[in-house]
């Protein structure tokens, strides 16, 4: 077999041990007649298919990070083990996806060097088991996990084009191995199949721009306010949880409430706590071990203020920002004790922030009593009432007329023929953009939660959400625009795109705006195919079909000039094939662009 152009031998015969466990030279394979069979390419097919799924679990494995400190605490629950699943994650699905990467590279190089693809057993059985966890992964997802799913969809919102624009890259890089299939096969019907799959997709990308939506796209002006930030439990990533460290970090974020949980001890004292027990976020273990197991609300408040609400925080270092704890913060964690609602609402109070709770457990047989108690406290510890926010259902009614200046929010969405609510409280999952821009028209207060990714915060402003419930102020606070918005009049890069072009002129509407340009793209390929299949035709002399290819690639569009939106030349190889013309080279003599001949613009 004779070495395809720029592929020297020792390179094609490294590439076919790595992808066949075998070191097979040139002669040897002669001699053994390999060649790539119809097994061989259904296992090719596999291949791509396992790095397609591997691909988009990546996709889905980074989307969840936002919510994975929920899972986190599950498996506390469940297993009582704290370890920072995320990371197990993360690895896990980079070894997966960049072991099914580099066969797919190593497959795609044997192929355009002319090569057999003898896949070895060993990598087919590790295929099947990619394929086997990353279903698994998928199937767990979907049974234990399906919010994230809505999350999938609300993250499209926010990638959509530069997933576009990723999946047109990668279009662009299959042309060329596609087209040496297409040269090499004999079988007619083959392809046809081909070429007709990569046209339909291609299709797909020159239309996809007309389904991406977002609420990113707007003019600037019209971009609503910052949402305000909620402290999720405080600063849980500076501080423990639920303590007044965590408070005043939340207030050195600029928060404007503060979010926690109340229950109330067996001696009738509210205090700040959000497990139903004491072992994941205290040291009750050590210090009543024979107890443990009990709620939270059996023990007596002389008992809770033995407990060391701090030191837990750094042992399982919950989030990685532990680790940069100065010393002097370290400390004060070391210090920290389980606050009572009176100590919380006076350090609201001096801070000129809200507060809005939870009381738990919302099921116990008592439950009137923790009302009655938390409101005993709150009126007496003369906290401006405007500034207590009451989550809790039960016996709403009774809160509103003991005390009704406090602000009542509400965990659902307004009913119908209901008088509109002033303020509700959703996961962010829960309320389409839709649905949070009418009611932002109805001026209806929307918070959402949990929010800690800058990704979701950029979608949720972009919506006109009022504000968000977020374990990671520190990095919201410091984001002073959406990480991208879509104007208009302007392509995502703010180059002027319209659909005379990309650069130069004031456009219409966004939609009619980077469609060309993507479509520019996407032209991309179909004119590396066909130059391909021309160069091709004229090196076995079927000069008349060249031609033909020729005359058909220049009338691909290629004058849309994009290189402000996507960063890339008119052409993969730097040349806009377009106006590619066929130059004799100095080895050779006959026609055509291949071995001895030179492209040149």
């Amino acid at each position: 077999m004779a070495d395809p152009p720029g592929c020297c031998r020792p390179c094609a015969t490294c590439l076919l041990c790595l992808y066949s466990c075998q070191w097979i030279t040139a002669k040897k394979e002669k001699r053994k007649g390999l060649r790539t069979t119809k097994c061989d390419c259904s296992w090719f097919l596999f291949l791509f298919c396992v790095f397609l799924f591997t691909l988009v679990w990546l996709y889905f494995a980074i989307i969840i990070l936002n919510d994975f400190h929920n899972f986190n605490e599950f498996i506390f629950k469940q297993q009582k083990l704290w370890l920072d699943w995320s990371l197990v994650l993360l690895i896990a699905t980079a070894v997966l996806i960049t072991y099914s990467t580099a066969l797919l590279v190593l497959a795609l190089c044997l192929q355009i060097c002319g090569q057999p693809l003898k896949l070895h057993w060993l990598h087919k059985t590790l295929l099947i088991i990619t394929a086997l966890v990353v279903a698994a992964a998928f199937t767990g997802l979907g049974i234990k996990w399906a919010e994230e799913w809505k999350s999938a969809r609300i993250s499209l919102q926010e990638t959509g084009p530069f997933l576009h624009i990723g999946i047109v890259g990668g279009m662009t890089l299959l042309a060329w191995p596609l087209a040496s299939v297409i040269y090499r096969t004999r079988n007619t019907g083959l392809k046809v199949f081909l070429l007709l799959a990569y046209c339909a997709v291609m299709i797909a990308l020159y239309l996809a721009p007309l389904g991406i939506t977002s609420p990113c796209i707007m003019e600037e002006n019209q971009l609503p306010p910052k949402p305000a930030l909620v402290g999720h439990r405080g600063a849980p990533m500076l501080a423990p949880e639920n303590t007044l460290m965590s408070l005043q970090k939340a207030v050195d974020c600029n928060v404007q409430v503060f979010e926690t949980d109340v229950m109330v001890s067996a001696d009738g004292v509210p205090f700040l706590m959000h497990d139903e027990k004491l072992t994941r976020t205290t040291d009750v273990q050590k210090v009543f071990p024979e107890r443990a197991d009990m709620n939270s609300t059996a023990f007596n408040w002389t008992d809770l203020q033995q407990l060391n609400a701090g030191r837990w925080f750094l042992e399982r270092k919950p989030f990685p920002t532990v680790q940069s704890l100065s010393g002097g913060d370290r400390a004060l964690v070391d210090e920290q004790r389980i606050p009572s609602l009176e100590q919380a609402l006076e350090a609201v109070k001096e801070s000129n922030i809200s507060i809005m709770f939870d009381l738990r457990p919302e099921n116990h047989s008592d439950y009137w009593s923790f009302v009655n108690a938390t409101l005993d406290v709150i009126l007496k510890s003369g906290i401006p009432l405007q500034q207590v926010l009451w989550l809790p259902d039960g016996f709403r009614e009774q809160v509103k007329e003991r005390a009704p200046g406090i602000q009542q929010i509400y965990g659902r969405k307004r009913l119908q023929d209901e008088e509109p609510l002033q303020h509700v409280n959703l996961r962010y999952q829960d309320m389409s953009f839709e649905e949070i821009r009418q009611y932002r028209r109805d001026n209806i207060s929307v918070n959402l939660y949990v929010v800690n990714q800058p990704w979701l915060f950029s979608v949720l402003w972009c919506s006109g959400v009022s504000s968000v419930t977020t374990n990671a102020c520190q990095v919201l606070k410091e984001m002073k625009h959406p990480i991208w918005l879509l104007v208009s009049e302007t392509s995502v890069f703010n180059k002027p795109c319209t659909a005379q072009g990309c650069g130069s002129h004031p456009a219409a509407a966004s939609r009619v705006g980077f469609v060309p340009c993507f479509a520019a793209v996407a032209a991309w390929p179909c004119r590396g195919l066909l130059a391909w299949w021309a160069a091709w035709c004229h090196q076995h002399g079927a000069h008349g079909l060249a031609h033909c290819l020729l005359a058909a690639q220049q009338h691909v569009p290629h004058d849309l000039d994009c290189r402000g939106l996507c960063f890339l030349p008119d052409d993969p190889l730097g040349l806009p094939l377009a106006e590619v013309s066929l130059t004799p080279g100095a080895d050779s003599g006959e026609a055509g662009v291949g071995p001895g001949w030179l492209v040149s613009p």
